[in-house]
């Protein structure tokens, strides 16, 4: 041993010696880890749980779209019909989103969020058995107030559970649960439809959500912490209602007006809605004088950027309510072709829109600012033109590879778009006013689509003779498919115009280096449907 080695064994007893009690703390440092572990699976846990829901929640949307010819057909729906078992859900889902939020701070995230899964389960189950049209509806719009109950919790329980440093990697995982839903929500509607399991035809693609929702019920209620908001604004019920009744005395005449001949009473129900909405508008601003706690905080339309923000969002919703209806309608009825088939000729398209929303928000406009999502705006118009263009071209011989290119250009222009839109319109938003803002930017979202649903009726139904032979009905739906799409072009074009009234460059971007962490949190915000201040104090 050299005398090195003996220096270091000898100063080495010291350290042992210390070592005694060093040990003997460790008992109680053990047992208060071991708890801290449990919790921190617990957490993941939860957040796997979570995440299970809002993936069921996207794709529903998209599954229901694929099958909806196949539903037509089958259950013997009309035009009218089908309209209403996506609009329905749309017009539910938006008119409870907020007061989802709401209820969650008062109650409990946690038992709202139970009750909405079990209630959408259970809606799911209603809609797979359903013996007829009008219960596949009834049952649409449960399911969709249903999930206004559930999905306003999702990144509100995500946000009382995971510290802040934790949260950039958590809401990555939300993006890709996000792109995952857009992809496989058509395919796999596609195959169940296209399977037939069991002889059901369609009803499989409601009827999956069972034995999903039944083990996220058991699992939440085993692993997801309680937590609610310390200081909860009250409901607003009157407001809820206000906006209810205005949506569907705007929607239901739509819908219906071209099948009853456009009677009368529709225009009336139509310019009844303007009267509602300007009693919402009074009563909003009293209840916000009076406790506070308003539905819409109208302070926030004096914001420039937001009222335009606003806007964009209702428009673009309309947007994408009337071209997904239509396109499926065009490629399954018009075309003929198989769920199975539709459902593949859209894989281009989400890949584009997952892409393109990915290079946006890390190097686009960072860059670029506002330049992006006008830049946006214009693509998803130039791709939707080039799809009338070769609709028109190829006529009912259209194949799916002349459908890529139009697709993929829509694709990237709508990834343009959807990702960084809300962090524009939220970047001049007070910050005690985030959370507010984006659920009602999610609000406004839901309730264009459902009117773009409503206004399929008059420019693609429309445009559709009420008596077609078979050898007619193809050539009538690729006319009124190109005729929707003029439609659709001609809002991107107002979109981009509106657009101009977003900020040049959103602020965090402006602020380099120093507002990354602000960025980081707005973008929390900007995921939150729910309210304001109580939500950011339960964190």
């Amino acid at each position: 041993m050299t005398s090195s080695e003996t220096l270091v064994d000898n100063t080495d007893g010291p350290a042992r010696a210390a070592e005694g009690p060093a040990r003997a703390a460790e008992g109680p440092a053990r047992a208060v880890n071991g708890p801290a572990r449990a919790a921190d699976r617990r957490r993941w846990f939860a957040l796997a749980i979570v995440m299970t829901a809002a993936f069921m929640d996207l794709v529903d949307v998209t599954i229901v779209n694929i099958a909806i010819p196949s539903i037509q057909k089958d259950a013997g729906a009309s035009f009218s019909q089908i309209q209403w078992i996506t609009a329905g859900y749309a017009l539910a889902f938006a008119a409870g989103l907020i007061t989802g939020g709401r209820l969650g701070d008062i109650h409990g995230r946690k038992r709202l969020f139970l009750v909405g899964i079990g209630g959408f389960t259970l809606a799911s189950a209603l809609c797979g058995f359903a013996p007829n049209p009008e219960m596949l509806v009834a049952s649409r719009i449960l399911q969709g107030g249903m999930a206004a109950m559930m999905v306003p919790q999702v990144l509100s329980i995500v946000h009382a559970t995971f510290p802040a440093h934790e949260r950039g990697k958590v809401f990555g995982l939300f993006g890709a649960v996000v792109g995952l839903g857009a992809v496989s929500g058509p395919l796999l509607g596609a195959l169940l439809t296209e399977w037939n399991l069991f002889g059901l035809q369609w009803r499989p693609i409601f009827l999956i959500n069972l034995p999903v929702g039944v083990a996220a019920f058991w699992l939440g209620s085993r692993f997801i912490t309680e937590s609610k908001a310390p200081r909860a604004l009250k409901l607003d019920l009157v407001g809820v209602g206000l906006v209810t009744l205005g949506l569907l005395m705007l929607l239901y005449p739509l819908t219906r007006g071209r099948e009853l001949g456009w009677p009368l009473w529709g225009y009336g129900s139509m310019a009844g809605a303007l009267v509602v909405f300007a009693a919402l508008v009074a009563y909003e601003r009293r209840k916000a004088a009076r406790d506070g706690s308003p539905l819409v905080e109208l302070s926030l339309f004096r914001v420039k950027s937001f009222a335009a923000g606003i806007a964009v969002q209702t428009v673009f919703g309309v947007a994408l309510g009337v071209f997904f209806l239509v396109w499926t309608l065009y490629m399954q009825i018009g075309l003929g072709w198989s769920p199975l088939r539709a459902g593949l000729t859209g894989v281009p398209f989400s890949i584009a829109v997952s892409t393109a929303a990915g290079m946006s928000v890390q190097k686009l406009v960072p860059r670029f600012g506002r330049k992006v999502l006008q830049a946006g705006a214009l693509t998803m118009a130039a791709g939707v033109l080039l799809y009338i263009w070769e609709s028109e071209r190829y006529g009912l011989h259209i194949a799916s590879w002349q459908m890529a290119l139009p697709l993929v250009v829509m694709g990237m222009g709508m990834g343009l778009i959807v990702a960084p839109l809300t962090d524009a319109v939220l970047s001049e938003v007070p910050r005690e006013h985030a959370g507010s803002a984006s659920g009602l930017i999610n609000t406004v979202q839901q309730m264009g689509n459902a009117l773009g649903l409503g206004l399929v009726s008059v420019v693609f139904f429309g445009v559709i003779g009420d008596r077609l032979t078979p050898a007619q009905v193809g050539p009538a739906f690729v006319d009124a498919f190109q005729h929707a799409l003029v439609w659709v072009a001609a809002v991107m074009g107002v979109i981009f115009v509106l657009m101009s009234a977003l900020p040049k460059r959103p602020a965090q971007h402006a602020e380099g280096a120093d507002g990354a962490g602000d960025a980081g949190e707005r973008a929390a915000e900007a995921s939150r449907p729910a309210d304001e201040r109580e939500r950011a104090m339960a964190v």
